[in-house]
């Protein structure tokens, strides 16, 4: 295989690993005796998810529900309604939907269970503004944070706030027994933040929320800002904390993850012949300081093996970005490109034998169609044979027209699935 079908095969396993199919099916629960399943389900994999609870069960079993899904990653799942809504910032779809699933679950009874389906972007289509509150204010201050270059928990602390789904607000309202299966999207797997939890206890506080907007140096629109000083002086309840009653029905697992996904190419990988090193999947922070990082590293393994000895590194987890250009960059590309950029400095023969690969596993690097992109060991200088400077790219946040001029973005459509970066760096 070339190089870009070894990583392109690799990126696939990865998000077959995580996949509804693959691991969902071993973790249903059994119907209840005299009441329904609810389906309640919100993310990227929603869909999917529901896909797969509808045709698990039998068509006698009594089987109804809701998923919410980003627009574009829908497919049909019989006896429950699946609806399109926005992300990652939320739109009237969404809050109208998030609506229509509260009511659901506030209106499950003690002999129904409810089956809770969480992935990644389901804190944007669970959104519910809280009393007073906009759908505007809730963009325009998501909109800020999210180009702040803030940790996700950070952002979801803050949605946790100020919106009545969120942090423990399904929980509060529901008094069926909960099965919550989740699939994490975030380091640590914490299911207070997957989804912004809505089954899950929150930690925090509205001045922990006051806190992030701090710390992020971001504009706040003033109800959002009057909302959350009020919140703090007792003017609003809290979200859900542990050991509030409601959690005592709620049954919460992790299904798969970051992890499973890097187990899952390099098992692939394996097949192939090539060896592997799984990095881990914890790795956070500004996408060009990973990517820094992540070159050190590579060097250090160059110098540690001969050519003719593939190796794949594999590594996941969440980089962000702090917006300060115009472009239209996404994470994976702004880390392959920085990566780019700082093994430029190899000598010819140890720069032709580094290929590699960064994409987000639900197919979306970012706000545009592509996944993410591949790096070749040509990619810079077939660039400025066009014209373009990697640095002026990079510092634009422009990654993305950068690997589009070369021919290098990966569009693999919505995977219906999500468990963060992937990123792999082979060395041939």
């Amino acid at each position: 295989m070339t190089p870009r079908e070894l990583l392109f095969g690799a990126f696939q396993a990865a998000v077959e690993a995580v996949s509804a199919g693959t691991l969902l099916p071993d973790h249903l629960p059994a119907p209840p005796a005299r009441g329904r399943i609810l389906v309640v389900a919100a993310g990227k994999a929603a869909a999917a998810m529901a896909a797969v609870v509808d045709k698990h069960y039998p068509s006698d079993t009594a089987l109804t529900g809701l998923a919410i899904t980003r627009h574009g990653h829908a497919m049909p799942a019989s006896r429950i309604a699946v609806i399109e809504a926005g992300h990652p910032l939320p739109d009237a779809a969404g809050l109208a939907a998030a609506a229509r699933l509260r009511s659901l679950v506030a209106g499950a009874g003690p002999n129904d269970q409810v089956l809770a389906l969480l992935s990644g972007g389901g804190s944007s289509l669970l959104t519910l503004p809280a009393p007073g509150l906009t759908l505007a204010d809730l963009q325009t201050t998501l909109h800020s944070l999210l180009n702040s270059g803030a940790p996700i928990a950070d952002i979801n602390c803050v949605r946790k706030h100020l919106s009545s789904t969120l942090g423990g607000g399904l929980a509060r309202v529901c008094r069926a027994p909960v099965t919550a299966l989740l699939l994490s999207d975030v380091v640590g797997d914490e299911p207070s933040v997957i989804a912004s939890g809505p089954f899950a206890p929150d930690p925090t506080t509205f001045a922990d929320a006051l806190a992030v907007m701090s710390r992020s140096r971001v504009a706040i629109p003033r109800p959002v800002l009057a909302y959350l000083k009020q919140g703090a002086a007792g003017a609003f309840p809290e979200s859900a904390k542990p050991g509030e009653a409601c959690f005592a029905r709620i049954t919460t697992r992790i299904l798969g993850n970051g992890r499973t996904a890097l187990d899952g190419a390099a098992h692939w990988l394996e097949r192939q012949g090539v060896e592997t090193r799984v990095l881990g999947d914890h790795f956070q922070g500004e996408a060009r300081l990973l990517a820094r990082e992540f070159a050190g590293m590579t060097r250090t393994y160059l110098n540690q093996r001969p050519p003719g000895r593939p190796l794949m590194l594999l590594s996941g987890g969440e980089a962000q970005v702090t917006v300060r250009g115009r472009g239209r960059g996404g994470r994976n590309g702004e880390f392959l490109l920085a990566l780019g950029l700082e093994l430029a400095g190899l000598d010819p023969g140890d720069q032709a034998r580094v290929h590699a690969l960064a994409a987000d596993t639900d197919g979306i690097d970012g706000s545009g169609e592509n996944a993410g992109a591949l790096l070749a060991p040509d990619s810079l200088a077939r660039a400025a044979a066009l014209g373009l400077n990697g640095e002026t790219c990079l510092d634009e946040n422009d990654a993305l027209a950068f690997f589009s001029a070369l021919g290098d973005t990966l569009v693999t459509g919505p995977t219906r699935t999500n468990a963060n970066d992937f990123r792999g760096i082979l060395l041939a």
